[in-house]
């Protein structure tokens, strides 16, 4: 049974760090700082290539019963390839990508296809209709096309930026912006990993968070860059666009920041809003539920902080404490919030107004689960219970299914969870071990663990 526990905050056990491997952000390309930011692809054995499997090798899912309970595992992929890092799903597909080079898709829980990129780690996949975004470890995202004609078929058919504007760019000096000290780059240019992608399709956007503390905004129609973000002072872990032309993004630095999208003439600006938190730990995942009134976010202490929106302003809502250890994904799917762990747990919070419950903890990762995506089940959902189906990335190298209803409540795990809520003026920030920071103040006293 899992308990919450109140020293949360605290900084991780050494056992943690080997985990899931935690890097500090010093080790990036253009950060400076000592604050910490999860990933795994550092461990040289993962990085070999004697380590991979060929991109094509048929893997079958294993079943389990199909007398199953409202809340559980529908089926398991064990990938031996590669660590789990990123999901995506759409309609009858789902997409995975991973430390192997290789991107595969699933489809009625077997392999429908697979294609490769030479650039190592997929640390991000976003679905536009027949186009599909993947962020990578090198700094670049790769445009993937899918044919009209048969839907297994994958084609490569660009690169943000594209060459012809890191050309045109090169020749104004003006274009070069510092990335570290006695190190310039094109502004068009991601100068270290992307973390996270976000798209926004109702104005063809789409916005790239990455460790070189900035984010992103590219017209999906041209691929144009239009605006990069000086947006943190450490490594962007999250970025998510709402259709209330408000964009979230979520900081090693241990910020929140709300940033509202401006078309001013033929340009498109952002401008910051307001800082949610300002807290010592790192910020590791981010979510915002349909309507973009409430934001998630998850950090390296374990908690699950929530924000919601009024007409004028955001205001802290409280707390969910449900992890033992940092929280890596979060996924918000109807009055249901989603929540991975490199504790290998995913806790199933429904949401009654401004109080969460834990309707059940799903088990059976062995190793911290990376990355979440949610589909509804149209063929089981009902008008007073929606099903969802749920699938988890790990860095055990599987992928599993769940099925979830919003209705079933697993009696074994109430009371073991905990919702704290507390009532502050907009001008504060709530840090991880419960004292106030002015979110307009100076820098915080506490120092980085």
């Amino acid at each position: 049974m899992m308990h919450s526990d109140p020293n949360l905050s605290s900084t991780m056990t050494d056992q943690t760090e080997d985990e899931y491997g935690l890097r500090n952000s010093s080790a990036s390309a253009v950060g400076t700082g000592m604050y910490g930011r999860m990933s795994c692809e550092g461990s040289p054995v993962m990085m070999s290539p004697w380590n991979q499997a060929s991109p094509f090798t048929q893997t079958e899912w294993s079943n389990v019963d199909e007398n199953l309970p409202q809340n559980g595992l529908i089926g398991s992929l064990v990938r031996e390839e590669g660590h789990i890092y990123s999901l995506a799903a759409t309609k009858d597909l789902l997409y995975t990508g991973s430390d192997s080079k290789n991107i595969r898709v699933w489809k009625n829980l077997k392999e429908f296809s697979a294609f490769k990129c030479n650039s190592g780690l997929v640390k991000a996949i976003v679905i536009s209709g027949e186009k599909i975004f993947t962020g990578h470890q090198d700094g670049k995202i790769r445009v993937w096309k899918v044919s009209p004609k048969n839907q297994s078929s994958h084609k490569r058919s660009g690169t943000l930026p594209t060459l012809k504007d890191i050309f045109k760019a090169s020749l104004k000096p003006s274009n070069y912006v510092e990335v570290k000290k006695n190190r310039t780059a094109l502004w068009i240019k991601h100068a270290d990993a992307v973390s996270c992608l976000s798209l926004n399709e109702e104005q063809g956007l789409l916005y790239s968070a990455s460790w070189d503390r900035t984010i992103k905004v590219w017209r999906i129609s041209d691929s144009k860059c239009l605006e990069s973000i000086p947006a943190h002072d450490d490594a962007v872990n999250s970025v998510v666009s709402t259709t209330e032309a408000i964009v979230f993004s979520g900081s090693a630095d241990g910020t929140v920041k709300a940033w509202k999208r401006e078309q001013q003439g033929k340009h498109t600006k952002h401008t910051l809003m307001q800082t949610l938190t300002k807290q010592e730990t790192a910020i590791t995942a981010l979510a915002v539920n349909k309507n973009g009134t409430a934001v998630y976010f998850g950090s390296s202490d374990g908690l699950v902080n929530f924000w919601e929106r009024d007409e004028k302003q955001l205001n802290y809502g409280g707390v969910l404490k449900g992890h033992k250890l940092a929280v890596l994904c979060l996924e918000v799917a109807g009055g249901l919030v989603f929540s991975g762990s490199a504790d290998k747990t995913i806790c199933v919070w429904k949401r009654d107004g401004n109080i969460h419950t834990c309707l059940s903890v799903l088990t059976g990762h062995t190793g911290p689960v990376k990355c979440l995506a949610v589909e509804e089940n149209l063929e089981v959902s009902e008008q007073k219970d929606h099903k969802w189906i749920v699938y988890s990335g790990s860095l055990d190298k599987s992928v599993k299914v769940w099925g979830v209803s919003e209705s079933f409540i697993d009696m074994n795990n109430m009371g073991t969870m905990q919702q704290e809520q507390h009532v502050i003026s907009h001008s504060e920030v709530v840090m991880s071990d419960g004292s106030f920071s002015s979110s307009t103040g100076g820098a915080s006293s506490h120092q980085r663990g």
